[in-house]
């Protein structure tokens, strides 16, 4: 049986989320005004996102912990992880800030993490359809 055949492939990816999500919400609100000048990205900026990020994740600890794992609010986490995604590109892309190299590698790498668990979780649930059919 393969990683992504384990029956709890989803449970393990909702939950690397909520963790991934508490680590970079607090290293956000908590360590902005370090960030700042390393990573040219706005205090309040980062502030705002890792305070959105905390709730975040606890509802995603939520979901991946429940006996039966939600499709509608897996669903809601990979929208809210797509739109994620997508706005961290466009943050860049339309000049509303001016981060420095790291901080444009800071922004495009949390992107495609948060791309990379939206498909996975988008994958296990598919896995889980397929499984129960």
């Amino acid at each position: 049986m393969s990683l992504f055949e384990h029956p709890s492939f989803l449970r393990r990816v909702l939950l690397a989320d909520a963790a991934a999500s508490t680590i970079t919400g607090a290293l956000m609100l908590f360590g902005a005004s370090m960030l700042e000048p390393l990573l040219g990205l706005p205090v309040s900026l980062m502030q705002i996102a890792g305070a959105s990020l905390l709730p975040f994740a606890a509802l995603v600890a939520f979901i991946a912990t429940r006996e039966r794992v939600s499709r509608r609010a897996v669903w809601l986490v990979i929208i809210v992880n797509a739109v994620w995604t997508i706005d961290s590109i466009a943050l860049l892309l339309t000049g509303w800030v001016q981060p420095t190299l790291l901080g444009n590698a800071f922004v495009i790498g949390q992107a495609l993490a948060v791309g990379v668990l939206a498909e996975l979780q988008y994958f296990g649930l598919r896995r889980a359809r397929m499984a129960a059919a």
